[in-house]
């Protein structure tokens, strides 16, 4: 099969438990049982905020906050690069493609899912309540709802007491 010929998974990966549960339950169901052959190619994408976006400030001494949030966004970029690259070669998925893109995740998330003519995005879910959920606005809410493929919705099971 050429690689051209592979359906494009997204994995959407940030700096929580719950996107890499979903890149770990990913690869252990479309990936790990068909290595090194698989039939999908792997694309793997954070979305780091602007850095604007993250303080969500503006006014006298915001602009002198901006270098310092930028640094910490590129380090938990970095922080979550590495994470992905340790969970892929843990499952022997060598052939990914990883991106950091800045800007806002649901923005991203659709925009990569074109560029890559994706058949199926990929995140997890946080959990949130409704309350939580409509005041933040929920990722995987506006994915499904404007991403042209698939959207699969990981969510971690239950932990029971």
């Amino acid at each position: 099969m050429a690689t051209s010929e592979k359906s494009v998974m997204l994995v959407a990966v940030d700096d929580s438990e719950h996107s890499f549960y979903a890149l770990d339950w990913t690869l252990d169901h479309f990936f790990t049982p068909f290595a090194p052959n698989s039939p999908h190619k792997l694309v793997v994408v954070h979305a780091k905020p602007t850095p604007a976006s993250a303080i969500g400030l503006a006014g006298p001494g915001a602009a002198d906050l901006l270098p310092y949030v930028d640094a910490d966004l590129k380090k938990i970029a970095a922080r979550v690069v590495e994470k992905t690259k340790e969970i892929c070669n843990a499952k022997l998925v060598n052939d990914v493609i990883l991106e950091v893109v800045e800007g806002d995740a649901r923005n991203v998330l659709c925009e990569t899912v074109e560029k890559h003519h994706a058949t199926l995005l990929v995140v997890g879910s946080h959990g949130y309540g409704a309350i939580k959920r409509t005041v933040l606005g929920s990722v995987s809410d506006y994915c499904a709802h404007h991403a042209h493929c698939s959207v699969m919705i990981v969510k971690r099971p239950k932990i029971k007491h």
